[in-house]
């Protein structure tokens, strides 16, 4: 599991994630370091990361054969919305751009 943002709007990022990681802690993970992810670990764990395409290649680059990586939240939408901007933002393009790296 990674936490990111995802249309913050004027509330601060690191807010709603603590919000999140409350729930996820309470499901009994705990957070890891992203060393920790990397190798495997099975631990029950998640990974903070505010930075949304960040997060995104961070799931693509540690995903094991086998795993399924999930990204969720933006479905079709192209934009991000931080205070009062609108970026432009795709899941989509960003994932293939993580496995374009990945993938040579």
């Amino acid at each position: 599991v990674i936490i990111t943002s995802d249309n913050p709007r004027t509330e601060a990022p690191e807010k709603i994630i603590g919000q999140i990681e409350t729930g996820v802690q309470a499901q009994g993970y705990r957070c890891l370091e992203t060393g920790e992810a990397a190798a495997g670990n099975d631990t029950p764990g998640y990974l903070v990361e505010p930075d949304r395409r960040k997060a995104i290649a961070l799931g693509i680059r540690t995903a094991l054969a086998g795993d399924t990586v999930l990204i969720a939240g933006k479905g079709h939408e192209t934009y991000q919305i931080i205070g009062e901007r609108k970026v432009t933002f795709d899941d989509r393009r960003e994932t293939r751009a993580a496995l374009d790296l990945v993938n040579g």
